[in-house]
């Protein structure tokens, strides 16, 4: 730390009681200066040669006793110009220096009274030494909070701000003075750089944000000032501005890493929490998205502004491949019922699925947000997505307070993406299907019409096969592609769709099936979307099983037809004590339509195809399941 040294004779003051102070000298005082609650005995001659101030006064009074009510700094700053009076010694540092300038420009120690006065003095000391001291310029500056409107008008304040911003968008090379650093370096200077090129070569002496700590110890409007004066010198990159930030709320913000405040004043978190959302560089990889998500886990919490959050939103969406779930799980606002503010993330997914239709820059502001995003997602980052919101729709499934319409609608904004599995998604169906037993038929058949029962791998297959609480015609889907993938050949390949019979059985959703949508009532297509007991599931698989579909023999047509017949035979007959066919087995494609009207009303049905009217006495013959 700097100091600077002025007088030469000893300290001659003394304390009688705590609140006066006098000088021990052969001569009596002969003036008494009241600063504050404090008396000070002392002499005329050496106070009037150097202080304007006192001159009035003492002219002013009738008395020899002033009284001085507005001194800067308080007695422990006039003492500092009394013994510069006197000519005694004292010692001038980085915790001193503001109250004496102060107290000096409320004195009028100016040149014009005596050359070399204390003014012309301190100010050398400030521009020659705390100035060019990293530290000190710091202290300085802290100092300052209680001398504001002294300090503004001395330009104090602009100056110590300066001098900080300039050593810290200075060269790392020339940087050669001490700093506080605790924290790892940055990706470029550690060599976990993806464009490190392997080669051996004397690491860096200072990292980049080599002045990040230091600041963090600042005043809230400090820092602040501070920030934009460094962005605005442009010499330091945006993820270095980022990087202050997320130390300075780790500082400042208790709780801040899990994203969660915890105590502290409500009112000082909230407005940090802003200044921190306003002070985010332009640069789109400035911070990280885990950065941005805890920003607004804790704005949420603290209520801040609209604006802020939905800046946060912005920037979250065109980064949101870099998110995790945990990262999503944003609890909902005070006095909602449900545990997560889906909305936030559901906006957040909104953003990031506008990137293809929208230029981002026109919605931010100019002067701030000036992120140039692609105009296109890429394939790696939507499987990303895909299996982000699956993730995090599994996470919120099981909150049984979530509206079943917020699932669906956050499961809808990606299905268009395309992804090689839906095993997540069948995990997230599962337990929102678990957590909520009371959903209709409706819901559950439009929540598990999102997933595509031929991307199910073999795990998740073996568990929905044996899962009661998926609709009876998922069931019936999945069975028979996992028999299909069962009997492809290694080699492997697309699998197919339903078979054209089997495929006629499960009604469209648009209420109709291959060549009798008239013949298909309401209780049919109830009796599909409804639950299928343990016992129903095992009979239906075990059938399946038996079946040897996508013939071996891929040469021989005949044999893959009449698989295809046995299989729809097979699931007829499992299904009859349901009566889900009874309105079906009379009409089969398009030439039977007109008469299937007529046989509506019989419980069995009358085939017309020989090839079910063989099968009839076996269905007859099997044990109910119902």
């Amino acid at each position: 730390m700097k100091f600077m040294k002025l007088g030469s004779k000893p300290d001659s003051f003394k304390t009688d009681s705590n609140n006066v102070r006098y000088v021990a000298a052969e001569l009596a005082t002969d003036i008494i200066v009241n600063v504050g609650d404090v008396k000070f005995y002392l002499h005329k001659f050496p106070l009037l040669s150097k202080s304007a101030r006192l001159q009035k006064l003492v002219t002013e009074e009738t008395n020899d006793e002033v009284h001085i009510l507005e001194m800067p700094g308080g007695p422990a700053a006039f003492e500092i110009c009394a013994k510069f009076c006197y000519g005694m010694t004292v010692t001038l540092n980085a915790y001193n220096v503001v109250a004496a300038r102060c107290a000096a420009e409320y004195l009028e120690m100016h040149e014009t009274v005596e050359k070399g006065n204390l003014i012309y003095k301190i100010e050398v000391f400030l521009s020659s030494s705390i100035f060019c001291s990293w530290k000190d310029s710091i202290i300085v500056l802290q100092t300052t909070k209680s001398l504001i409107p002294w300090c503004e008008e001395l330009k104090v304040v602009s100056r110590c701000i300066d001098s900080i911003a300039s050593k810290a968008s200075i060269d790392t090379s020339r940087v050669e003075w001490s700093y506080t650093y605790n924290r790892k370096k940055l990706p470029s200077e550690n060599r976990t750089d993806p464009q490190w090129n392997g080669v051996v070569t004397k690491p860096p002496s200072v990292p980049k944000d080599w002045w990040v700590e230091d600041l963090s110890e600042l005043e809230l409007e400090f820092y602040k000032r501070v920030i934009v004066t460094i962005r605005n010198k442009g010499k330091t990159q945006g993820d270095v501005i980022g990087e202050a930030l997320k130390a300075y709320a780790l500082r400042r913000l208790p709780g801040f890493s899990k994203g969660v405040i915890q105590g502290g004043d409500t009112v000082k978190n909230r407005s940090l929490v802003e200044t921190i959302i306003w002070l985010l560089p332009k640069e789109k990889s400035s911070v990280s998205c885990s950065f941005l998500l805890k920003l607004l886990k804790v704005a949420t919490q603290l209520d801040c502004g609209e604006n802020g959050k939905r800046e946060l939103i912005k920037r979250i969406g065109l980064k949101l491949d870099e998110a995790s779930v945990s990262d999503l799980l944003i609890p909902a606002p005070a006095g909602e019922a449900i545990m997560y503010d889906v909305d936030a993330v559901q906006s957040i997914l909104q953003e990031f699925v506008m990137q293809e239709q929208n230029s981002i820059d026109s919605d931010l502001n100019d002067e701030v947000l000036e992120i140039r995003s692609p105009r296109f997602i890429s394939d790696t980052s939507k499987l990303i997505v895909v299996k982000l919101v699956d993730g995090y729709l599994a996470e919120i499934a099981r909150d049984h307070h979530l509206p079943f319409s917020k699932f669906l609608n956050l499961a809808e904004m990606v299905s268009s993406f395309s992804r090689p599995s839906h095993d997540g998604l069948y995990r997230a169906i599962d337990m929102f299907l678990k957590e909520h037993p009371g959903m209709s038929k409706s819901d559950r058949k439009r929540i598990c019409k999102l997933m595509d029962c031929k991307k199910l791998s073999v795990d998740a297959c073996a568990h929905a096969v044996q899962n009661e609480r998926l609709p009876l015609r998922v069931v019936v889907q999945v069975l028979f592609f996992e028999q299909v993938r069962a009997a492809a050949p290694p080699s492997g390949g697309a699998t197919p769709d339903l078979p054209g019979n089997l495929r006629a059985l499960i009604p469209r959703e648009n209420g109709g099936s291959h060549g009798s949508s008239r013949s298909t009532t309401t209780n049919t297509e109830e009796d599909w979307d409804s639950v299928p007991t343990t016992e129903e599931l095992r009979a239906l698989k075990g059938e399946l099983a038996t079946l040897r579909l996508g013939g071996r023999n891929k040469n021989v047509e005949d044999d893959a037809n009449s698989v295809e017949r046995a299989a729809v035979s097979k699931v007829k007959g499992i299904l009859k004590s349901k009566k889900l066919f009874s309105k079906l087995f009379s009409s089969k494609g398009t030439r039977d339509e007109n008469s299937s009207s007529d046989t509506s009303d019989s419980p069995a049905g009358s085939s017309a195809n020989p090839e079910e009217s063989k099968s009839t006495p076996s269905r007859s013959r099997r044990r109910s399941v119902s």
